[in-house]
């Protein structure tokens, strides 16, 4: 398996497209976008991989980890291709990620797409992140995963899904990164803040949020906007936390036309 630095990748779609890195988001894996890899390799040499700490990548971290890590390791992988710039994609914590890498190495950064991100914590999602934890450390891994599709989907989307979300459980739990590793993403993700600095961003970024996203609330998604210089905000009526899962045809539409250069609608 091919690794960078300790990190998996995989290289999907022609290999003269431009370069589109997708990052995932608390998870880590880079199977989290299976579900828009077929459309997106069609147009671009995409770069899926796995944080580090998570999926097949190096499980080892430091003792404390931060978003601009995140970011370092995207470059990682950008020197180790020979890539100089690339178009970015980052689900919640990839997201904000994606706007650490703009922030450290800005001409290495193309066009953005932040998808159910934020410009710094909001107290909702804190609170269900102590929740999470609270089953993590109480109840073990099991029922956080058990628990996790809650914040992740609607509520009718889980009932309609609710056989495969069964049926993904034991191959969530042989993958799960362990307490630890999340505990320390998770304190990542509430420590980072680029709210007083959103202005020195100059790339183009697509701010993508669900109005019922139960996790991260739109209002994130409409600060981060407003505070980027040159943003385009689209906000869906549905589609939970994890739209590109569960409106991944017209998420698809949404993300393909801003990479190809368009403004969505």
């Amino acid at each position: 398996m091919p690794h960078i630095a300790g990190l998996h990748y995989e290289l999907h779609g022609p290999e003269g497209g431009e370069p589109l890195i997708l990052s995932a988001g608390l998870g880590g894996s880079g199977n989290y976008w299976l579900p828009n890899l077929p459309a997106l390799a069609e147009r671009f040499r995409v770069i899926l991989y796995d944080h580090r700490g998570t999926g097949r990548s190096d499980r080892a971290l430091p003792d404390a980890v931060t978003v601009e890590q995140f970011a370092d390791d995207m470059l990682l992988l950008m020197d180790g291709l020979g890539i100089g710039g690339a178009h970015v994609m980052g689900h919640a914590a990839g997201g904000i990620a994606a706007l650490a890498l703009a922030l450290k190495a800005p001409a290495r950064v193309n066009r953005i797409a932040v998808v159910n991100g934020w410009a710094k914590a909001d107290p909702h999602f804190l609170r269900c992140f102590d929740a999470r934890l609270a089953l993590l450390r109480g109840a073990g891994p099991e029922a956080y995963l058990r628990a996790q599709p809650i914040f992740l989907f609607p509520a009718n989307w889980i009932s309609e899904h609710s056989a495969e979300l069964d049926a993904e459980l034991p191959h969530q739990l042989a993958q799960f990164p362990g307490r630890e590793t999340m505990e320390k993403r998770i304190a990542a993700l509430a420590a980072f803040d680029a709210a007083g600095r959103l202005g020195e961003i100059a790339a183009p970024v697509l701010v993508m949020a669900s109005a019922d996203d139960m996790l991260v609330p739109s209002n994130a998604a409409r600060r981060l906007a407003d505070g980027l210089p040159n943003a385009r905000l689209v906000l869906r009526p549905t589609g939970g936390h994890a739209i590109n899962v569960t409106c991944a045809d017209t998420f698809n539409q949404t993300v393909l036309a801003w990479f190809a250069g368009d403004s969505p609608q």
